[in-house]
């Protein structure tokens, strides 16, 4: 279903079942997957990959270079950028050309969720199940299930796959046993990744 006032690029690939809403703009060579839901106002550049069941919520710009694997929650107003130095002018006052762009790269694995107003530089991977809050600045790679918070974002903790947070269970030389205590999952977690939660 794509909403009347929705732009899409006849060069754009919607999959089956996927779901675009009022005033959204999808741009040519980009592919969405399957039982996507892209919601009202939403910016998807050109040449983006969007994988199945992701959601994206109103107002969300998602921009060339990034990825967006299966099951990725975008909330509102969330932005994945592509350029680390913008400038609209070069150095000698001209207008900036496509061969003047340096895009950096921007993936978001499996299951994970970018809150709401966030900011995602360029040339960061964001993990499994890792869970970006509200707000936050992310400038380096997220681990998977990590939980990142702040401008800059810092990694506090881990998070499920059901996005609550992990509690330490047994610890030993190289890992660390988290625990979800609502769905009673372990993960274990290398020791390094999650001394720099607590550092």
């Amino acid at each position: 279903m794509i909403h009347p006032t929705a732009e899409v690029s006849p060069q754009a690939e919607v999959g089956e079942g996927t779901r675009i809403w009022h005033q959204a703009q999808v741009r040519e060579g980009a592919r969405i997957g399957r039982d996507c839901i892209i919601s009202k106002g939403v910016y998807i550049d050109f040449d983006v990959v969007i994988g199945n069941r992701v959601k994206i919520q109103n107002r969300a710009s998602i921009y060339h270079g990034a990825t967006l694997e299966d099951g990725v929650f975008i909330g509102p107003h969330a932005c994945m950028t592509n350029d680390r130095i913008p400038r609209a002018i070069t150095p000698s006052g001209e207008l900036k050309a496509d061969a003047d762009w340096e895009v950096g790269r921007i993936v978001v694995k499996y299951g994970a969720s970018v809150g709401a107003g966030a900011v995602v530089l360029p040339d960061v991977t964001i993990g499994r199940f890792a869970m970006v809050g509200a707000g936050a600045v992310v400038t380096r790679d997220v681990p998977d299930h990590g939980l990142v918070v702040g401008s800059p974002a810092r990694l506090k903790g881990f998070v499920c796959r059901c996005g609550r947070r992990l509690v330490v269970g047994q610890e030993s030389a190289d890992a660390i046993e988290m625990r979800c205590q609502v769905c009673d999952v372990t993960y274990s977690l290398p020791r390094e990744v999650v001394d720099e939660s607590t550092g």
